[in-house]
């Protein structure tokens, strides 16, 4: 049952990378689709404040999340929006910096699930802790916007990289269950694919930071 689990989980997740990397395509290969949404903010904001919904309802409503089809529906519209949103902001950078960035991501994320699957170490102990980084880090992300600096830009992307690296390594071993402490319900598969897909989402991000300077 937990294999099959798992198998489901990583299957959303390739779906959901592949609608959101083909959405980031759109925005470097159709000019005309990057400069519509450049030229309408309140389509940015609208895909925005959807996305949160989203995220929010998936996150926090377990009925919707464990109701077939309707998890599904949610999942990819969520996914649609927050492809909508990476695309807009990678749109931004030059394709070697996106390249380095997802090749970067890839390498990281493949190391890092093949570490977790094999470690003994239990990092799922530490995720009440990793939860204060995260606020940490948004407090970080919040002052780095006001007071500008390229120094605080670059720490804000490393610590990032850092933490959603580490998040990776815990949701991971949150699905496989078994002795770890913490450990996501076969039937919470929508919940372990969000997870993991916020994960890799936000960690391309930060790599994104890092090679293509401060935007």
């Amino acid at each position: 049952m937990r294999l099959g689990f798992i198998r489901k989980v990583y299957g959303i997740l390739t779906v959901q990378l592949l609608i959101t990397f083909g959405i980031v395509a759109l925005f470097f290969f159709v000019p005309d689709v990057k400069n519509w949404v450049y030229a309408t903010p309140a389509f940015f904001y609208s895909v925005l404040a959807m996305s949160l919904v989203l995220v929010i309802t998936l996150s926090c409503c377990s009925g919707v999340r464990r109701n077939y089809p309707s998890n599904l529906i949610f999942l990819i519209l969520f996914t649609v929006c927050e492809g909508i949103l990476v695309g807009a902001i990678t749109a931004t950078y030059d394709s070697s910096a996106v390249v380095k960035a997802v090749v970067t991501t890839i390498v990281i994320v493949v190391a890092l699930t093949l570490f977790a699957f094999q470690t003994k170490i239990d990092f799922t102990a530490m995720y009440g802790v990793m939860f204060v980084l995260l606020i940490s880090l948004m407090m970080f992300g919040l002052m780095a916007a006001i007071f500008r600096s390229d120094i605080m830009d670059t720490m804000y992307a490393c610590f990032g990289a850092f933490l959603f690296s580490a998040y990776i390594v815990v949701d991971t071993q949150m699905l496989m269950g078994g002795k770890h402490k913490l450990s996501i319900s076969p039937e919470e598969y929508i919940f372990g694919a969000l997870s993991l897909y916020l994960d890799i989402i936000n960690l391309f991000l930060m790599m994104l930071r890092l090679f293509g300077g401060n935007r």
